[in-house]
């Protein structure tokens, strides 16, 4: 890929994370707010401006490195919303209502773009149309699945540990509880430590999602 194709490419990865991540993190906002805490709003986090929500790190950093990393899957993320999930109704379980509506925005967008793929006839089955369109489908699809793969991981702090929180017994939950004080440094290790085989995780996921999608458009 020459320069030119590069920059062209970490501008689009960079306009879909944007897109992407101001989505999920403004659903779980909304999320925690219909579920009777008003919390983000009050930090003015209820909100689609993506200013509100951007870490330097997580949602620009990170993602341009995996970008630029042949094979690797593009993730990454934005500053948490806050919420009290003692104000939530429905107690863990609305709590992990409010963790789940991020990924699942990602997993909808997702679908969304392979399916506008799709009937545009940029997806075949022969693969991906090679246009910019095609570039900016695929990288859409690609960098949602990331996302809702990633954040569904039940590690703490990512949003999976929440919706695992909910039904996992007394002494897992005070496991987590340790693990998530330590917060972003969780995800350095990550990413650091045991990149290659949380890739790993993630492509074999994305994969069998991308399969399933191709099955249910019949492509």
């Amino acid at each position: 890929m020459d320069i030119s194709a590069q920059i062209v490419h970490i501008g689009i990865v960079l306009g879909v994370i944007l897109l992407s991540m101001t989505l999920h993190e403004a659903m779980h906002a909304f999320m925690g707010y219909f579920l009777g805490d008003d919390t983000a709003k009050a930090q003015g986090r209820l909100t689609l401006n993506p200013i509100k929500h951007i870490d330097p790190f997580m949602t620009i950093l990170l993602p341009v490195i995996l970008a630029l990393t042949p094979g690797a899957p593009i993730f990454g993320g934005a500053k948490p919303v806050p919420f009290n999930p003692n104000r939530v109704r429905y107690g863990d379980w609305g709590a992990a209502l409010v963790a789940i509506a991020g990924p699942l925005t990602n997993f909808l967008i997702a679908f969304l773009a392979f399916g506008i793929g799709v009937l545009s006839g940029v997806i075949t089955s022969q693969g991906v149309e090679a246009t910019l369109v095609g570039q900016i489908i695929m990288l859409t699809m690609s960098v949602n699945l990331g996302f809702f793969v990633f954040n569904m991981l039940p590690i703490p702090p990512l949003d999976g540990s929440r919706v695992l929180y909910a039904f996992a017994p007394e002494a897992v939950r005070r496991g987590m509880e340790m693990i998530e004080r330590y917060g972003v440094m969780v995800i350095f290790a990550i990413v650091l430590i045991a990149s290659p085989v949380i890739s790993q995780i993630m492509i074999t996921c994305m994969n069998a999602i991308i399969s399933l999608f191709t099955a249910l458009f019949s492509v």
